[in-house]
């Protein structure tokens, strides 16, 4: 297979900086999603246990949309990804891969989670000011909020996170 990208090799590697039509539609009706530990188990999660974690709400945050400009500023409320990981696990990781349900991800380094930006960390967000979010709105999504000229960090429809 042929690679749209020099630096991809032989393989569409989805977690990679790329172009990305946005989806207006949800995937699923479904905001369930999988944790993925290293030894390969799968935990499911829904937004109630991301409820049972500790809550944050970070300000200013904006959703940047390829094709549709930027929106906000909002403020995002939910679990920090870095919360959750280590409520899932007790071993060393060193990277979070969060794919969507529709197949777009990001990778996250421990680094970037355990230093976040003074914008604010990582979030798994279940909530859009002060509001729980609609599936449609993008429950559950990634917020990365030190990003703020392009789409490529943010996941909308989370469905898998992978720790490595």
């Amino acid at each position: 297979m042929a690679s749209s990208h020099p630096s991809h090799g032989h393989f569409h590697d989805p977690l990679r900086p790329h172009a990305h039509d946005p989806n207006p539609d949800p995937p699923s009706t479904n905001s369930n999603f999988v944790l993925i530990r290293p030894d390969g188990r799968e935990v499911l999660l829904t937004v109630a246990d991301l409820g049972r974690l500790p809550q944050l709400t970070v300000p200013n945050c904006y959703i940047v949309s390829t094709g549709h400009g930027t929106s906000g500023p909002f403020a995002f409320g939910g679990v920090a990804l870095l919360d959750l990981v280590q409520s899932q696990l007790e071993t060393t990781w060193s990277e979070v891969e969060v794919i969507s349900a529709d197949g777009f991800g990001n990778r996250i380094t421990a680094a970037e989670l355990y230093q976040p930006d003074p914008a604010g960390p990582v979030l798994l967000s279940t909530h859009l000011d002060g509001r729980p979010m609609t599936r449609r709105q993008g429950l559950v999504r990634m917020i990365v909020p030190s990003e703020k000229d392009d789409a490529l960090r943010q996941v909308k429809w989370v469905g898998r996170v992978i720790v490595k």
